[in-house]
């Protein structure tokens, strides 16, 4: 079994009785502790017109996590580069690459990040969103080119900087995409993890060397809750669950304090639905972590773990990313003494 690093991925939860100026202290607070305990990278995810989430300007965030940070790369998981032009988001990046040398990671999706609707106000073409993806892509890395020095549009800030680019997918799709382009590759498996397993053998598959990366580079995002007991952390778990239960139903409130029983708000199907979609969720103590994390990790042989924590008390939260830490640490010390 391969050695793997972990990350966390922050979407900037919105809670119930909480205010968005907390919601963003309890990220930069998250950030820090994450940095304490050697996480490698801290992403940030763009979404829209969601009560619940306060990620939308997410070059923003990633500023201010950085700013009040010293070492932890901080990045996106992902800018939807539809969502935006190529030369603003290589602008954008620039700024925070020459702000935060050596830190700032760009991951770019090709999904909304948000409804139907709001995607046509975000001006989106859905029509030629799978033409433009690989073409923005191609048009970051240029602009982000010394060579493009010569060009009649520039990227400055972002011109000759190294800002590492990863391709984001919840589907097969951008895993052929980041195969071909030799770049490495994030998958939403906190999610979507029904073509996961495909995605990886496509993209391991597939893959060509580039002056990016000379051989594939995987990131698996995955949910994690962690607490002391395994009665407490399957009760904090019931926030994420009930997030999920909101998506299904098209309600986008505010994150959910945890209950004592599930039953009495998902139906059979509902429920069924949720940890469909919640399959990667590893739950429990130090110990239920640690083999769910080591059994993934023995079928999938990542290169990475990002740690997506949707738990409502903050220090709890806090405590469960220590947890996985512990975790991913002891798996560690078993595999390079073996």
């Amino acid at each position: 079994m391969k050695n793997f690093e972990i990350s966390v991925l922050d979407l900037a939860p919105v809670k119930q009785g909480k205010s968005i100026h907390d919601t963003f202290q309890d990220s930069l607070s998250l950030a820090n502790h994450a940095e304490n305990l050697d996480y490698k990278r801290f992403w940030l995810a763009e979404h829209h017109n969601m009560e619940s989430i306060a990620s939308s300007a997410t070059s923003v965030l990633i500023g201010f996590i950085a700013n009040g940070t010293k070492k932890i790369r901080v990045g996106s998981g992902g800018i939807m580069l539809p969502n935006h032009s190529s030369l603003i988001i290589a602008e954008q990046f620039g700024t925070l690459e020459s702000l935060f040398p050596g830190r700032i990671d760009l991951g770019v999706g090709r999904a909304p990040g948000t409804d139907g609707l709001t995607a046509q106000a975000l001006g989106r073409n859905p029509a030629i969103i799978n033409e433009q993806f690989p073409r923005q892509i191609l048009e970051l890395q240029r602009y982000f080119s010394k060579e493009n020095s010569d060009a009649m549009v520039r990227a400055i800030p972002g011109e000759g900087l190294e800002i590492p680019i990863y391709i984001l997918g919840s589907s097969t799709d951008s895993a052929w995409l980041a195969a071909e382009l030799g770049l490495p590759y994030a998958f939403a498996g906190h999610f979507a993890p029904e073509q996961m397993e495909m995605a990886f053998k496509i993209y391991r598959e597939h893959f060509e060397p580039s002056k990016y990366l000379d051989k594939p580079y995987i990131i698996a995002c995955v949910n994690g809750v962690a607490a002391e007991t395994t009665e407490e952390a399957h009760k904090i778990s019931t926030t994420l669950f009930q997030a999920f239960i909101n998506i299904v139903r098209n309600d986008r409130k505010p994150f959910a304090p945890p209950v004592d029983d599930m039953d009495e708000i998902w139906s059979p199907m509902e429920k069924s639905m949720v940890l469909q979609k919640l399959r990667y969720t590893f739950i429990g103590d130090q110990a239920e972590v640690q083999e769910k994390l080591k059994n993934f990790q023995e079928k999938f042989q990542v290169d990475e773990m990002i740690i997506n924590s949707h738990i409502y008390d903050h220090q709890k939260r806090l405590r469960s990313y220590e947890i996985f830490r512990e975790a991913a640490n002891s798996i560690q010390s078993v595999t390079n003494h073996s």
